[in-house]
Parts: C-alpha cells; structure tokens; sequence
C-alpha cells in the first residue's frame, strides 16, 4: 500500500486547493487566495500535542487526508501536481512551506524547498518546528535551499499559556525558551523582520501580556502574524469560544502600531487587570485604508499586505469577519468603526 508521505506528498488548504483546481469551489465576492499553503504530512502524523490543533490531535492515517484543520480539509497531493497546475494560477504572491514536529521534517523541508523554487518563481517562507532545529546551522541550510522568510508558531503569548497548551499542560515536547532560541537564530541568518512569530490571541492569556509579547518579538527584530483562536472540532478546547471581538480588535491595534508605525510599549495604556484600556496617540488615521485589520503575514512581492491572507481561517464567512483577506472597503471600514466607536471615544492619553 502507498504512504502518503512528505516530501513527495504533501497537504494543502482547501483554499488552495480550489485556487489550483484540485478541489470544487468558490470564494466570497471580492475573495482570493494570494498565498499557497503547504503542510508536510506522515503517516505517524505530528509528535506535537497543541491543545487547539486539528493535527496533532489525531494520526494521519495512510492514504489521501480527509482530516481538518483549521476547521476545513486540507487534501494531500502529489507535490508535483501542485507544482504543475502552479504554472496556470496567477493569483499567488508567495509559498509557505509548514514543517511539522517529526524527524524527517527537517530534510524534507529542505528538499522541497529547492525543489519548489526552481520550479517556481514566487518567493518562499517557511515555518518551521524549532522543536526538531538542534543548531543554528539548520537555519543556515534553509536560506541556501532558498527560502527567503521564516516563521516560528509560538502561538502563546506567555510561558504559562504555552506551557499549559504546547507543553507540560499536555505532555508536549515543546519548550518555550528553545522557540525564542530558534527565532533568534533565524533573525540573524535572515535578517531583522524577516522573521516572524505567529500568536494566537484568546489562549487565556491578558491583552497587555499579548501586546508585551508582540513588542518583545519587534524589539528582537521579527513581526507578528496574528490570528484569533477559533475552536476545533475534536481538540482539547473544541468548546472553548474566540475573544471577544473589541479585545482582539485591540491587538490588532497594537500589532499594527508597533510593527507598522514603530510604536513603543509606552504607547499603551493598561488597567490593573492587564486590558488595554488607552492608546497615548490618536488611532483614528487606522481607518482611512483599514490595513490594521487585514489578515497579518508574509508580504506580497511588490507591496506590504499579506500575501498570506488566509480566508475565513479565524472566522466562518457567515460570522463577524476579524481578519480581513484585502484591504477592507467603505460599508467593512463602517462596520469596523462600530465595533471600536468605544476606543475612538476615549481621549487621548498624553504622559
């Protein structure tokens, strides 16, 4: 029996798989995928224990993937089929290539990596396992196989958080001080900001511990990709509900001033139960192209919105959308202006 296993196969969104006419479908009006996801896929699965992910809680059994994450399919394909009806799709700015936590994601990633960019001529980000990186040289290697950005999921935004969800909590094998390692590694191998960090906002962590973190991440020289926890279906918090919608609407604030205009931690102003309760500037101008509320991520080639715009991945399209997948237009920024009229209403702090 054949192994569907990475590097000759791997997984790829749903959306992406519609993108490249793998999979019926269509998108919302005014929707489209500008970046190609792909996961690395075995059939012993991921040896991580992520409470919220669609992964690593249950094995891939062999043959094509039927299992979710994210909430939807993510089918396997032969990654040279991927890489053929590539060259009849014009709507991708950028390949994401997704390790996950196995001994052979390493080589493997390598491989494809290679493999990928003589095939294609889009720009190639990774992310990466820090947990299976014992050395700065895997880093290195990366960059000759010719990815040119990196990104580390560290996704909690405090020890405690990641301990309790990615760690000892659930008897995972990840480590916080080895992810914050690894993201320096890849700073100084690829250069400040091309590196990033993904969080995922409504781990039980406070919004001033969130906006901490994403400054800390900035300081070091990497951005952070944003995403609001949504829960799936058969992980360990498949009942646990999003933030609330104004509290993520405020990191997205913060992220979007500390990573884009430079701000600095005294710029917020926090309550004695960590929430963000002022901004020390006027935040109005961050409605006039509402960037700060599009899906954050690796940028496109010739502009600085997210090429990863991952569609409908923090959200159902029937739902209030949190992260925009392009640049909302005048009834979403009104609908913006609402959810955070309470925020515009606050004088500004000056100390």
């Amino acid at each position: 029996m054949e192994k569907y296993n990475s590097p000759e196969y791997v997984r790829t969104s749903l959306a992406a798989a519609i993108s490249l006419g793998i999979e019926n479908g269509s998108f919302s009006k005014g929707v489209h995928l500008t970046g190609l996801n792909i996961l690395l896929t075995y059939e012993e699965g991921c040896a991580g224990r992520c409470a919220y992910c669609g992964v690593t809680q249950r094995k891939i059994t062999s043959g094509p993937s039927k299992k979710t994450f994210i909430r939807v399919k993510w089918p396997t394909c032969h990654i040279d089929e991927i890489l053929q009806r590539l060259q009849d799709t014009a709507s991708f700015e950028r390949i994401c290539i997704s390790m996950v936590t196995h001994g052979r994601a390493f080589d493997d990633t390598v491989y494809l990596t290679e493999k990928i960019k003589s095939r294609s001529g889009l720009p190639i980000s990774l992310l990466i396992a820090p947990t299976v990186l014992k050395r700065k040289e895997y880093i290195e290697q990366f960059k000759k196989s010719g990815a040119e950005m990196i990104g580390v999921a560290i996704d909690g935004a405090t020890e405690r958080v990641f301990n309790k969800y990615r760690a000892k909590g659930v008897n995972g094998p990840h480590k916080w001080d080895k992810y914050w390692e690894v993201l320096k590694w890849s700073i100084d191998v690829f250069g400040k900001y091309m590196a990033g960090i993904h969080l995922i906002c409504g781990l039980g962590e406070t919004e001033e511990e969130m906006v901490q973190t994403i400054y800390r991440a900035y300081s070091m020289g990497a951005k952070t990709h944003l995403f609001s926890f949504y829960p799936e279906a058969n992980t360990l918090l498949a009942e646990n509900p999003p933030p609330p919608l104004l509290s993520y609407r405020k990191i997205q604030i913060a992220r979007y001033l500390i990573n884009e205009m430079n701000w600095g931690i005294e710029g917020f102003i926090f309550n004695e139960n960590g929430q963000l309760c002022s901004f020390n500037g006027d935040i109005s101008f961050l409605l006039s192209d509402g960037a700060a509320f599009m899906t954050s991520g690796c940028p496109c080639r010739n502009s600085n919105l997210a090429a990863c715009n991952r569609p409908f991945a923090n959200e159902r399209p029937s739902e209030v959308i949190r992260n925009y997948p392009h640049l909302p237009d005048e009834e979403q920024k009104s609908k913006i202006r609402n959810q955070i009229k309470e925020l515009l209403l606050q004088p500004v702090i000056f100390t």
